[in-house]
């Protein structure tokens, strides 16, 4: 891709000169400049305000997060500027449905809240995107913006740990609202009202169909007879119904129940109650991208056709570097060209707030995975400072493999940037939904079958995602050379056949070998979750030996240290502590953290509020089924 975009022979379509000079204002430059401050100072109170050099502090903001900061922190942390970006993009391209995998969300939400979190509690348990604005913006070469935003995210994330995260993304996630808000309005009224809105998308047809030595179908610049709908044809439909309904939810049970990202944030929560709810606050939020990022998306293709509708390869190339199309710019070309000074720089914090929130929590998030279930299988005796320096280097590492990552994004599925990561997440997060949804429900399930069960269906997953890497995803202008055995079934379709062959495989080899006995299971899966026996770890014998350290450094007190080193456990939040807690305090405080009790009062109007959720949910899919 170039590093610069070829000026636009459209008129009213700006070239990238003039979209930088539009960016290159004091208005906008000022609010960018607040942004970045407001966002750092946010940060380091968090940082200060938070426990960071125990485990707990560092990767659980100490259990002491509220449900407000705790819901928005879950929105912020799913909705990054591949969703502006990406959900715009292909709502230009094909309309509404993708709004699907937003909406889907809404009841597994409440699954995570009132199923799994209950169990990890008493068991004690978007780059490329980003970088498409700020080039266009301000433009920059692609990986240098890459790299400019890395290296802020990285500064908080690395120093405040998940307190700073959670708390920075409560701070962006009303940035975010305010400013899709307001660009919504901009777009509906530029384009008439949502009446006119349904009748212009279907006539926004480019004017060059023709080029290139390719004989262009129709179908593939004319907007879809179904783009008004969610539901599609299950044959023919770019996003087929049983594949929306079943394929996504396979892949939202993995997203939203499992995944680290989401679950570290529940479990950073004061109680269930507050669990609960943030899950409640975080559904009712994910209503909001079909209104603020997809049909957005499609009033730029109206307005706005001869780049974001572009189907002649060459013609692409001229608006935006790339031969598949230039549906990714929908969302950033409109917020250049429709949103005035300031309000544009409002818009350009946006993109930088859900870019951020989104890395800070997979940072977070990957780094303590690492730390916690690798590295600590590595190094069992590894004393808790060197637990957190660690946790911070592979932060570091995430960001080199982050940016060689981008050349692979630029050309997948047609450039549709949300069709690629929902694709990724089809083949490779069945087989973690099978696992976990079987360790829960079906005790009989036991390490061997887990594991292989993984294994199959990360194979079989790899093996896909690979063949579209190496061959291409067709398209409407020419089809991939991969084998139709491979790469002839919708991706949401896999993932259905991709989960049942886990599952199989997780149960088949579960029955031929040992069971796990209850003793290792208790308060581990649904039947036993409110027992009160003892639980004997599987690998009890395998825990690190804290004591010993502690020991060594009750012997041998630190000596005083000089003012750089000092600086330098206050940035790493390595400093002291306090006194150690006797074990009658580690008891009581281990019982704190592992409690699901709920008052009352509270569990009744938080179960009300989840059935008004599910009642919402149905409405919205009903009206634009």
């Amino acid at each position: 891709m170039a590093s610069t975009l070829s000026p636009s022979t459209v008129t009213g379509t700006l070239g990238p000169s003039e979209m930088s000079d539009r960016i290159h204002n004091a208005a906008d430059i000022s609010v960018i400049v607040i942004y970045f401050m407001v966002v750092m100072a946010v940060g380091l109170w968090a940082m200060l305000k938070t426990n960071r050099g125990t485990i707990g502090g560092f990767f659980l903001a100490g259990r002491d997060v509220a449900w407000w900061p705790m819901g928005a922190s879950l929105f912020a942390s799913n909705i990054g500027s591949g969703h502006f970006v990406g959900l715009a993009g292909t709502g230009a391209a094909s309309g509404i449905a993708t709004a699907a995998f937003e909406w889907n969300a809404l009841l597994l939400l409440l699954v995570l809240g009132w199923v799994f979190v209950p169990i990890y509690i008493k068991a004690d348990s978007d780059i490329f995107s980003g970088a498409i604005f700020i080039k266009l913006a301000l433009g920059l070469d692609l990986y240098l913006a890459i790299f400019i935003l890395l290296a802020i995210t990285a500064i908080y994330t690395i120093t405040g740990g998940l307190a700073s995260v959670i708390y920075t993304d409560t701070l962006q996630t009303i940035i975010m609202l305010i400013g899709s808000f307001i660009l919504m309005g901009y777009a509906f009224a530029e384009v008439g009202g949502y009446e006119s809105f349904t009748e212009k998308y279907m006539n926004a047809i480019p004017s060059i169909v023709e080029g290139d030595n390719l004989t262009i179908s129709p179908k593939c610049y004319t907007p879809q007879a179904d783009s008004f709908h969610i539901f599609r044809d299950a044959a023919t439909g770019d996003l087929p119904w049983p594949g929306t309904i079943f394929g996504m939810t396979i892949v939202a049970v993995w997203y939203w129940c499992t995944d680290q990202v989401i679950v570290q944030r529940c479990l950073s929560g004061k109680n269930m109650s507050h669990v609960k709810a943030a899950c409640i606050m975080c559904g009712y939020l994910k209503l909001l991208p079909m209104f603020l990022m997809v049909m957005p998306g499609m009033i730029s293709r109206i307005l706005y056709t001869e780049k974001v509708a572009c189907i002649v390869p060459s013609e692409c190339v001229k608006h935006c570097g790339i031969e598949v199309g230039c549906t990714n710019y929908a969302y950033p070309m409109m917020v250049l060209e429709l949103m005035p000074d300031g309000l544009r720089g409002l818009m350009l914090s946006v993109m930088l707030a859900s870019l951020m929130s989104s890395l800070t929590s997979i940072f977070n998030s990957a780094s303590t995975l690492f730390t916690m279930d690798l590295y600590t299988k590595i190094r069992k005796q590894a004393s808790e400072k060197e637990l957190l320096i660690a946790g911070r280097l592979f932060i570091i590492l995430l960001i080199v493999i982050s940016i060689l990552w981008v050349p692979l994004v630029q050309v997948s599925q047609n450039g549709q940037l949300f069709h690629y990561i929902e694709s990724i997440s089809s083949y490779l997060g069945p087989p973690v939904a099978a696992v976990f949804l079987l360790a829960i429900f079906c005790k009989r399930v036991n390490e061997q079958g887990a594991f292989w069960g993984l294994i199959t269906g990360l194979v079989i997953g790899l093996i896909r995602m690979i063949a579209e890497f190496a061959y291409g995803t067709s398209s409407c202008l020419a089809a991939s050379a991969c084998p139709e055995i491979i790469c002839g079934v919708h991706y949401l379709y896999f993932a259905i056949i991709l989960f049942f062959v886990s599952m199989l495989v997780i149960l088949g080899i579960s029955l031929l070998t040992k069971p796990i006995p209850d003793v290792h299971l208790y308060r581990l899966c649904w039947a036993l979750r409110n027992s009160t026996e003892e639980r004997i770890d599987l690998d009890a014998e395998e825990k690190r030996y804290e004591e010993a350290d502690d020991n060594v450094e009750e012997d041998n007190p630190e000596k005083p240290h000089g003012c750089l080193r000092k600086a330098y456990d206050i940035f790493c939040g390595l400093q002291k502590t306090g006194p150690k807690m006797s074990k009658e305090e580690e008891e009581a405080q281990k019982k704190k953290l592992t409690d699901t009790s709920e008052k009352p009062l509270w569990r009744t109007i938080v179960n009300v509020n989840a059935i008004l959720l599910l009642a919402v949910a149905v409405f919205a899919h009903g009206y634009f089924a």
